[in-house]
């Protein structure tokens, strides 16, 4: 009765050990899972940030490129009308031919 009893008892006791491998199974399994939900969170966040950076980044040169451009358009302006004050009559004349011929391309 006494090999019954201790085989019972190892029976009972592979069952228990049997369960809680199920359950530390089931812990192990949540806590993986909740750690790679926390790095796909922080992962998602980085991503925003550093989007975020390169969009300021990309705007920041384009603003840039703007005022250069505004610059360079206001440089040629200024020197155009400098131009036209320095020589008047020949500028008359040049605008006078320029019509002439842009007028005579539009015929064709």
């Amino acid at each position: 009765m006494e090999a019954k009893s201790s085989t019972q008892d190892d029976y009972n006791q592979v069952r228990q050990d049997l369960q809680e491998l199920r359950e530390d199974l089931a812990k192990l399994t949540r806590s993986v899972s909740e750690g790679q939900k926390s790095n796909i969170s922080n992962l998602r966040d980085e991503i925003r940030r550093e989007s975020r950076e390169a969009l300021d980044q990309v705007r920041q040169r384009g603003d840039e490129a703007l005022h250069r451009a505004k610059d360079a358009g206001d440089k040629a302006f200024q020197d155009v009308e400098h131009k036209i004050e320095e020589r008047p009559f020949l500028s008359i004349i040049l605008m006078f031919l320029a019509g002439i011929l842009v007028g005579k391309l539009l015929d064709r």
